[in-house]
């Protein structure tokens, strides 16, 4: 009897200790955050510029957009949606050899210069997802992404030897730092753009890649903490500096009084 007893208290202890623990919030959160879609150019803050090595044939590359998706993606749209559309590259070189392209994002800014415009992802971010058209080619595809320190890391995606359409998931590599310990610089890790390499033997006439529905998936609550947000907290331009300079001289004025006070 009294065995019993000791083991239905020490279940009672058990549950008492442990719910506080499973009661604790979960410090993951995994969410999959589009970067392009491909579908709402006119909306997006930037647009899909290009660049080719040195022997790119004359008036290539060519870029435009074009209706079609992925089948797999089909059962995936809604009534209402925009119609699904895709990033197309035609590119020719002139000869064979260490020949490349790159697809980045860029912006214009009030002066009519068009930059480059690297596109922040938030978060830890575990994978780059994509879909990529290819067109049987011994093509390589790379992604071209700035870790927190500033410095770019070209990723190994795919090959495009294959016919029609392919989702690829690059797994993030854990050496590149994604968040900055300075409080100058870059904050996060950002995606910079994809990069396509021809294999030096490979055919380089009448090349076609696409591209549709550009995301990553990332831990988005790792890097948050109780006070996160005073980490940016606002103490005024250093104009502001003049006046705490007076506030010590005002401080120091008292002081010296009081000590004339002290002594009389």
């Amino acid at each position: 009897m009294k065995q019993g007893v000791c083991v239905f208290v020490s279940l009672v202890l058990m549950v008492l200790f442990c719910v506080p623990v499973f009661g604790q919030p979960s410090v993951k959160s995994v969410e999959t955050i589009s970067i392009d879609n491909f579908d709402t150019a006119d909306e997006m803050g930037w647009t899909w510029d290009y660049q080719a090595s040195r022997f790119v044939t004359e008036g290539y590359p060519k870029m435009g957009y074009f209706d079609g998706m992925p089948s797999s993606l089909i059962h995936l749209r809604k009534d209402g949606d925009p119609d699904a559309k895709v990033l197309g590259m035609k590119v020719l070189f002139d000869r064979k050899g260490d020949n490349w392209f790159e697809i980045f994002p860029t912006t214009t800014g009030d002066d009519g210069e068009t930059k480059n415009h690297e596109i922040p992802m938030i978060g830890t971010v575990n994978q780059i997802d994509f879909w990529v058209w290819g067109a049987n080619y011994l093509y390589f595809v790379e992604v071209l992404v700035r870790d927190a320190e500033g410095r770019v890391h070209v990723i190994p995606a795919c090959n495009t030897a294959f016919d029609g359409w392919r989702n690829i998931v690059v797994n993030m590599p854990t050496y590149i730092r994604q968040q900055s310990r300075m409080r100058s610089g870059p904050e996060m890790l950002s995606f910079v753009g994809f990069r396509v390499r021809t294999d030096p033997n490979e055919y380089v006439d009448d090349f076609l890649i696409y591209f549709d529905n550009l995301k990553y998936t990332t831990n988005i609550l790792e890097n948050i903490y109780d006070g996160y947000e005073l980490r940016d907290a606002d103490f005024g331009s250093d104009e502001g500096d003049g006046g705490s300079s007076d506030r010590q001289a005002s401080g120091t004025a008292v002081q010296t009084q009081n000590q004339e006070v002290g002594e009389k």
